[in-house]
């Protein structure tokens, strides 16, 4: 649960990273370990009044702290790519609760993110021109649930988990579980999409398949898939739309809101082979 060596370097921002439709950004905030109460005051005051008022609804101190550090990232990463001031931004959501720039901020069109939340970390990714979803587990403190696999997942899947050996299972199942939540993020439809009406297979250690059910409304050659363990405690999955041009590259940073960052050199832990339809 803690992040990496040296993560937050007492430094200045480098420059605003320069996105075009061929990167991805992924930005990773271990929330828990950020614990000065005068930034945390301070990153308070970037929150809407709305925003406020749901981080107070909160119960648990961990929660308020994880909702606090989710915002001021959003609102501080985006505007490392758009001239718009953190205090300003405005988020509208589709009819599936996908969080997404108002389209009043038109300095940023085309710019897009997406959120996902493990225990101890906040992953953001950034992009340009592209769908994008982003999932994150922790492994240490989160058990694999066989019922959820046995209930929503694809049979094929089901079958190739219970052949592992049970030391494996437990990292097979969430290599599974980031990839389909990656998936239906991207897709921007949350779990009205059905978990067993799509799939993936695990062909070599370094690889993943992706498969679509027959006459499913969706092309498995439009998507790319990438996996991370930026720390040995936490799994991260990513799901991009592909694009005509080269295959996107991924910058990954941890980051500290309006304080510190450090660019992690982190090589995929899988990757996606040629997409396939069944």
């Amino acid at each position: 649960m803690n992040p990496p060596p040296d993560a937050f370097p007492a430094a200045s921002f480098s420059p605003a990273p320069v996105l075009s439709g061929r990167q991805i950004d992924l930005w990773l905030v271990y929330y828990q370990a950020i614990n000065d109460a005068d930034l945390l005051s301070e990153l308070t005051l970037l929150l809407s009044p709305d925003e406020r008022q749901r981080q107070a609804r909160f119960h648990f101190p961990d929660d308020r702290k994880r909702f606090l550090l989710t915002r001021a990232a959003v609102r501080t990463v985006l505007s490392r790519y758009a001239p718009v001031a953190p205090v300003d931004w405005v988020f509208t959501a589709n009819e599936y609760g996908r969080p997404a720039i108002a389209e009043l901020h038109r300095q940023a069109m085309g710019l897009s993110f997406n959120l996902s939340h493990a225990n101890g970390l906040i992953a953001l990714g950034v992009c340009h021109n592209r769908a994008l979803g982003v999932d994150s587990e922790n492994l240490a403190t989160r058990p694999a649930s066989p019922g959820i696999a046995e209930r929503f997942f694809a049979h094929a899947e089901v079958v190739a988990l219970n052949s592992l050996p049970e030391s494996e299972r437990h990292l097979r199942f969430f290599e599974l579980w980031t990839f389909k939540e990656a998936y239906i993020k991207a897709r921007g439809k949350g779990l009205s999409i059905p978990l067993d009406r799509f799939s993936f297979s695990f062909a070599d250690p370094a690889g993943i398949a992706f498969h679509l059910a027959p006459l499913w409304e969706d092309s498995a050659q439009g998507w790319q898939f990438w996996q991370f363990r930026p720390t040995p405690d936490y799994l991260l999955a990513l799901c991009a739309e592909r694009r005509p041009q080269a295959s996107p590259g991924i910058t990954l940073r941890t980051l500290v809101p309006t304080r510190d960052e450090a660019l992690l050199c982190l090589f995929p832990s899988r990757t996606s082979k040629p997409a396939q339809e069944d």
